[in-house]
């Protein structure tokens, strides 16, 4: 949870509140509080957020169903012991630092595994 003061606008940060704050139920207590002005929020009560981020799939980052449209075909062995496919769709992605090869992935025109290197 992200607070901003109200009198100078700059962003509140949690701290405890002095032993000398007026008022016995507040003392020692967590606050809000501005580095830049004197505002102090004293925290009287649990706040709690929770906020779930959608995770992508990997279809949606390599592309889904549309990433094997427009690919070309190669002679390669499948990796599948019961599949005698010699040959496969692939395209190239650079995945790693401009240092690495690109990463090759491969589809089987015949079982449709799919596999990479």
């Amino acid at each position: 949870m992200l607070l901003f003061c109200p009198a100078c606008s700059n962003m509140l940060v949690v701290a405890r509140a002095p032993l000398t704050e007026p008022g016995e139920a507040f003392r020692g207590r967590n606050c809000f509080e501005c580095r830049t002005c004197p505002y102090r929020y004293v925290l009287d009560r649990r706040y709690a957020e929770r906020k779930v981020m959608p995770r992508k799939e990997v279809e949606d980052i390599m592309g889904g169903a549309k990433a094997w449209e427009n690919v070309d075909k190669t002679h390669v062995q499948c990796p599948n012991d019961r599949c005698n496919g010699g040959e496969a769709f692939f395209f190239q992605v650079q995945i790693r630092s401009a240092d690495e090869p690109m990463t090759s992935f491969y589809k089987c025109t015949t079982c449709g595994k799919q596999w990479r290197e």
